[in-house]
């Protein structure tokens, strides 16, 4: 399988994961740049309008 170009890195594929998932890989260099962990939790906020996903890190509320 051949590599991509650098002007379609960003361009991804789905990929169906048991019967209810799919997912969608990140490139390593996003990982590291954000210093991303394995099981780390992440927030999706779901844009229907537009048809978009934004992916950002999860942060634990303090309690008062």
């Amino acid at each position: 399988m051949a590599r991509r170009k650098l002007s379609e890195k960003n361009i991804r594929k789905l990929i169906k994961m048991g019967r209810k998932s799919y997912a969608v890989t990140l490139p390593i260099d996003v990982i590291r740049r954000w210093r991303w962990r394995k099981k780390q939790k992440v927030v999706l906020k779901i844009n229907k309008r537009s048809k978009s996903i934004t992916i950002k890190d999860w942060k634990k509320k303090l309690k008062k």
